[in-house]
């Protein structure tokens, strides 16, 4: 079978991995961090834009290496191969292996902001993705004295402590360990940062199944679903996550 893989760049490593063991070709294309800055509208542009790009004659499917991430996919379009996205809210599903650990481990840790070697190496947004964030449009990523200049002091007050001030509901960071690379120095870097914010730090084990068996063709409806043809992806307020729902004939016929 030969795929084609649109994934963020934040699983760039352990998407890579996951490849070199799959026994079908998989063409794997990496989208910016940051997508979801953008909000549901940009990402989904983004998105649709990046799978009506795969030529249909060359591929049997197309594999996303996405959450739903905000609503950015809700909408998302398969015109002539079907598309295959895992059932995430986010991409720390993926990292932990399913939704069930992700949500165990929320609840048990709020507050909790994670760390791989993708979140360490991607960095933040930049450029054209930068511009457009919401964070920027937002003043979401300007100093304080840059809010008093354009807002006026108590405008940028309130700002200040209920935008900018974001990390303010956080108070550890959890590493997720994928076993692709040497991840001792991810490790300590993340550690510091705890150390300099006065956080809680710890280490735990990712799991690489949900990738593994997305780009090997092991497709189990409880972690992905299936979009055919014609169809688009949906966001459901249920433990499905997503959902399909077909076109509109003419949007059909016309694909």
């Amino acid at each position: 079978m030969r795929y084609k893989l649109i994934s963020c760049e934040v699983f760039l490593r352990e998407m890579c991995a996951a490849i070199a063991k799959s026994p079908h070709q998989v063409d794997l294309e990496f989208l910016p961090k940051g997508l979801h800055d953008l909000g549901c509208v940009g990402m989904l542009a983004r998105m649709q834009a990046a799978v009506d790009r795969v030529k249909e004659e060359d591929y049997d499917t197309i594999l996303l290496g996405y959450g739903l991430c905000n609503n950015g996919l809700h909408g998302l379009v398969a015109h002539g191969l079907p598309l295959v996205v895992p059932r995430a809210h986010d991409c720390i599903t993926l990292f932990l292996g399913s939704k069930e650990r992700y949500l165990e481990y929320f609840h048990a840790n709020p507050g909790v902001f994670f760390k791989t070697t993708g979140w360490i190496e991607r960095g933040t947004a930049s450029g054209e993705l930068s511009q457009l964030s919401i964070q920027q449009r937002n003043g979401m990523n300007s100093s304080f004295e840059e809010l008093v200049e354009k807002y006026g002091e108590d405008n940028a007050k309130f700002l200040w402590e209920e935008l900018c001030q974001h990390s303010k509901h956080y108070g550890q960071f959890t590493y997720i360990e994928m076993g692709v690379a040497d991840e001792r120095p991810f490790q300590e870097q993340t550690k510091k940062e705890a150390e300099k914010r006065g956080w809680k730090y710890e280490s735990i084990q990712g799991d690489l199944g949900i990738i593994q068996r997305l780009v090997n063709g092991d497709w189990r409806d409880a972690e992905v679903l299936v979009v055919p043809p014609h169809h688009k992806l949906v966001a459901k307020h249920d433990e499905g996550i997503v959902a399909v729902a077909p076109l509109p004939p003419a949007s059909a016929s016309g694909a």
